[in-house]
């Protein structure tokens, strides 16, 4: 798909005909696999949103699946018009090392929760009338584009001379300016040590109803998440901000959702932190989302 919302500028991209040589060469074996220079022929396509609006126009008896990684969930917000994408393509997603939790606790996926379609229920997702999606929990594959490029061979003058223009040369993730840091300690904490730590300061600022689950040798995200509750947004802020404090003392830490406060996610390495107020709680209930996905990738693994 195209490259999305042109707004900050990033290092350029190889030129189109070695991308797709690239593509190919990487598709080959993979009989089900067929790498098109569709979006490019269409040619006023800059953006993915317009690229699915085209192809639901000139091929309408067909039903398309849009494929991406966790890490693309995670920041879809940024895209242009990202919702039309969600209204106009089913759309399936699959984990990516360290993304799970973020890609779930984003926007795109907290605005489409309600349309989030089981894995039991997956293999119709082509048939289902967007939105709907499908968040696969799968083998984690450490390869990226980055490291698929790196091994690239230069493209030969010929080729350079038969390319044909770029729609697009930028690409664009916007990262959330954060306030400074306090210095890293001379050690990281050790996880056990780091989970009672949070246990424990969420305990003194009353949060209820704590549960602590286990995710050791089943992803690679964290080593254990913690899901907390607070009566009122107000407390949820007060709870996420105490342990923000304690925790810089020792280590660099993510923190997302205090802008609302009903959910705030707060990334500590081997520990993930989620606090909600009850009602949001009840809604998104991670607690049984994360029992069924471990359940699902023992299953992957079997």
């Amino acid at each position: 798909m195209s490259p999305q919302n042109p707004l900050k500028p990033v290092a350029s991209m190889a030129p189109f005909a070695v991308r797709l040589e690239e593509a190919r060469q990487a598709a080959a074996g993979h009989r089900r696999i067929i790498v098109s220079d569709l979006e490019n022929r269409l040619g006023r396509s800059r953006y993915t949103a317009d690229t699915l609006k085209v192809l639901r126009r000139r091929f309408p008896r067909l039903r398309f699946v849009w494929l991406m990684g966790g890490d693309n969930l995670a920041q879809i917000r940024h895209w242009e018009r990202w919702t039309q994408i969600f209204e106009t393509a089913a759309i399936a997603v699959f984990d990516r090392p360290s993304y799970s939790v973020k890609a779930l606790a984003g926007l795109a996926a907290k605005r489409f929760w309600r349309r989030r379609v089981p894995i039991s229920a997956s293999r119709r997702l082509a048939e289902m009338e967007p939105p709907a999606w499908a968040f696969f929990h799968i083998r984690l594959d450490p390869t990226s584009a980055t490291r698929i490029r790196s091994g690239r061979s230069e493209p030969s003058p010929q080729t350079l001379r038969e390319q044909r223009p770029e729609l697009s040369t930028i690409a664009t993730l916007i990262p959330r300016v954060r306030k400074a840091q306090l210095p890293l300690p001379a050690q990281p904490a050790d996880a056990r040590e780091l989970l009672e730590l949070i246990l424990q300061t969420l305990e003194d600022g009353k949060a209820e109803d704590i549960v602590t689950i286990d995710l050791a040798g089943k992803t690679t995200i964290a080593d254990q998440m913690v899901i907390a509750s607070g009566r009122s947004a107000r407390q949820v802020l007060a709870l996420a901000e105490h342990l923000e404090e304690v925790l810089s003392r020792r280590m660099r830490i993510s923190v997302e959702g205090t802008a609302q406060a009903d959910w705030v996610l707060i990334d500590a390495s081997d520990v993930i932190v989620h606090i909600f107020r009850p009602e949001v709680r009840a809604s998104y209930n991670l607690e049984k989302l994360w029992g069924e996905a471990l359940l699902e990738v023992e299953a992957v693994r079997q």
